[in-house]
């Protein structure tokens, strides 16, 4: 089977719920593993790249988690196939660059996916929507656990699981939750947000990852240490601080909505005009600007969208997703003319947004 042919379309991609999904798109714990007696990939020959990848995607898809799922070698992988699965937050571009000797085994669902030979030898992570941090570290600890009794895993007792990188050795755990925090932006404290959160002992990243923007006011928040906790410490201690990081986006949303919201509304109405009309639109305006729809449907100020719309928009509007709607390669020009095309029938039979917020719900006397 092709990947496209077994990847969920964008529209049942974009339905995934979870809790506090309004703020919290994604909940990620990923695990870095290496085997031992074994050089780490970016030091191995490719012989041996070779000779790992083939042992452990068969203990992988051994997992009954991984059984009816999908696996390939990076090789056997168009550019696109690996654009489309670092858009969807599967697999990193650092993996997505790797050829032969690599590999990517994904569950049924979806919600699991093993990079095999990416910077260490395994690199495993379950990914779900919404705030559900505990549920992903169960999901992978699971599936970790399988694995280590099949697998001789490089460990040192006084240290932990040995990684390529020194500062995933110990636990090798990373967690993380993609935040949309556009209020935090408008109201200019995301700043102080990022340094509080990083005088903790975390980080915070843009959409991609390490090294990206925070296009479309998307932050991810995640550990930095994996030595002195535990895998559940870690997990309870990140989950905290985003309940923390949800309770002042949630504020700030309440406060420009009482003190400026003609300002919201000013941003709001932008956004919808340009989406709405513009015939040329890159992937980051179509981004940034589709984040402040999402802020207007939460906000109800657009009653005819509901929030897996935006989802969905945010997904084709990436480049791979857009070029997979034309078999002729495109051109960036060309791809943002057919973006603004898309953007455009997509929200053809959408109001415009409200001009001022809506009335709160008034409670009925109860009857008598």
């Amino acid at each position: 089977m092709k990947l496209l042919e077994f990847l969920s379309p964008p529209t049942q991609a974009a339905q995934r719920g979870g809790p506090a999904d309004r703020i919290v798109m994604s909940s990620r714990v990923r695990l870095a593993r290496n085997l031992a007696g074994f050089a780490f990939p970016g030091w191995a020959k490719k012989a041996e790249r070779l000779r790992v990848c083939q042992l452990l995607r068969d203990a992988v898809e051994r997992q009954p988690q991984m059984r009816e799922g999908f696996a390939a070698a990076l090789d056997e992988l168009s550019a696109l196939d690996k654009q489309i699965l670092v858009e969807r937050h599967l697999i990193s571009r650092e993996h997505a660059a790797k050829g032969a000797g690599s590999a990517i085994v994904l569950s049924r669902d979806e919600r699991l996916c093993v990079m095999i030979n990416e910077e260490d030898h395994l690199r495993m992570q379950a990914l779900l929507p919404g705030c559900q941090l505990k549920e992903a570290w169960q999901a992978i600890d699971e599936l970790d656990t399988g694995l280590e009794q099949d697998l001789d895993y490089a460990f040192s007792h006084t240290l932990g699981y040995l990684t390529a990188c020194p500062t995933n050795v110990g636990t090798g755990i990373r967690i993380s939750a993609m935040l949309h925090l556009p209020a935090l932006v408008l109201d200019e404290q995301i700043t102080q947000i990022i340094q509080a959160v990083n005088k903790l002992g975390l980080a915070v990243r843009g959409l991609y990852g390490e090294g990206t923007e925070a296009l479309g006011n998307v932050f991810q928040v995640s550990n930095q240490r994996t030595l002195g906790e535990s895998e559940a410490e870690l997990v309870e201690r990140l989950s905290k601080v985003v309940a923390q990081i949800i309770e002042h986006e949630e504020n700030a949303r309440a406060r420009l909505m009482e003190n400026r919201p003609k300002m919201v509304l000013n941003h709001i109405g932008r956004a919808y005009g340009i989406l709405a009309n513009a015939h040329s639109v890159s992937s980051k305006e179509a981004v940034n600007l589709l984040s402040l729809l999402r802020l207007g449907v939460d906000l109800g100020l657009l009653p005819d969208v509901r929030r897996p719309l935006v989802d969905e928009l945010f997904m084709l509007a990436q480049p791979g997703h857009l070029q997979l709607r034309h078999t002729e390669k495109l051109s960036a020009d060309e791809r943002d003319i057919l973006r603004a095309d898309m953007l455009r029938e997509a929200l053809r039979e959408v109001r415009r947004p409200l001009a001022s917020p809506p009335a709160p719900p008034v409670d009925k006397p109860p009857a008598p």
